[in-house]
């Protein structure tokens, strides 16, 4: 049996989410059902973790198991001939057999981008959120600088989350200015809860739109209050863009 490790590229668009589901198109299920056709037996992968329906990812991380001789280069090749939607296998390779896609990530990143202008656009609508209210941005930078370190993310969960804790540590979180209207959060931890970085986008806006201060946003994190934290931020803005590996 190989071990092989491959990155991902893929619009999350047409998709429900990351994981295989009943009845379900998934990013998972199209990759295992053309992976089972090359090998010609039942494969299972795992990934990094799971993306939400309409999130898209530059560079997920999965690992599966095979027996097989065919090569990586060739693997990648077939995987990408035969995979169904917009998915794109950039990475393709052989890996020790105790390496893991999800228990081996010590840090993910996540963008999660903003369009804020009076006008939305036409071309590239599915990946940006339209705010048409101007932001903030000094408002939402100080948020940023609060939820920087180790805390209780509670009152950022979405329900149902699979975890046993709440606590998450980030590195880094900072908005960047694409241009006069294209804001992007860039926000890196060693883990997320399910809607974690979603929520928090939707309560910075609410800081950007003067509706917290950044002090209530403390509050908010600290009281772990989900109630008063924002409205989940749509999930067509947001992109796993990094998997950090020792």
């Amino acid at each position: 049996m190989t071990n092989f490790k491959i990155t991902i590229e893929y619009d999350g668009t047409p998709f429900s989410g990351w994981q295989v589901q009943n009845d379900c198109k998934t990013v998972q299920g199209e990759i295992e059902q053309a992976l089972s056709r090359i090998l010609n037996q039942s494969v299972r992968i795992n990934g990094s973790g799971r993306t939400d329906a309409g999130v898209h990812a530059l560079a997920q991380v999965a690992t599966f198991n095979a027996e097989t001789g065919i090569g990586c280069r060739e693997l990648k090749k077939g995987l990408n001939s035969l995979v169904n939607g917009p998915i794109v296998i950039h990475e393709c390779t052989r890996v020790d057999d105790d390496f893991h896609a999800r228990y081996n990530a010590r840090a993910k990143e996540y963008h999660y981008h903003i369009l804020n202008r009076q006008d939305p656009c036409a071309v590239g609508c599915n990946y940006l959120w339209h705010i048409q209210k101007p932001l903030d941005m000094d408002a939402m930078a100080a948020c940023c600088d609060i939820i920087t370190g180790t805390h209780d993310f509670k009152a950022f969960e979405g329900a149902g989350s699979p975890r046993s804790t709440t606590v998450r540590t980030i590195f880094s979180a900072k908005w960047d200015k694409r241009d006069d209207h294209r804001l992007v959060f860039k926000i890196r931890g060693d883990g997320f809860l399910r809607f974690m970085v979603r929520n928090i986008v939707g309560t910075l806006v609410l800081a950007g739109n003067g509706k917290i201060s950044p002090r209530e946003f403390r509050t908010i994190l600290e009281k772990q209050d989900r109630n008063r934290a924002g409205a989940t931020a749509p999930a067509r803005g947001l992109f796993l863009v990094d998997v950090l590996y020792n």
